[in-house]
């Protein structure tokens, strides 16, 4: 069985192709799987809180900047999953 997507099948280089060699386009994820992602993100980014809120009334002020950073790129990605596909 040959699977569908960028970065399968190869290298990464050559697109992959139908039986006929015509470029199979991309697929969307199923809804579902997108608000599950999402879902994910969404407790990773509530776990990025915590520590920066504990860090901060700690003392810790790099480190609430690094959870704040945190927050900030998985809540994109999540949000790009979800918007996106």
């Amino acid at each position: 069985m040959t699977e569908r997507g960028p970065g399968r099948g190869g290298d990464g280089r050559i697109p992959p192709a139908d039986v006929d060699g015509v470029p199979v386009a991309d697929e969307r994820r199923p809804l579902v799987e997108r608000i599950g992602l999402a879902a994910v993100a969404a407790v990773i980014v509530a776990l990025f809180a915590f520590v920066a809120v504990a860090s901060w009334v700690s003392g810790e002020p790099f480190l609430a900047f690094m959870a704040v950073l945190g927050i900030a790129m998985t809540g994109w990605m999540g949000l790009r999953t979800l918007l996106r596909g």
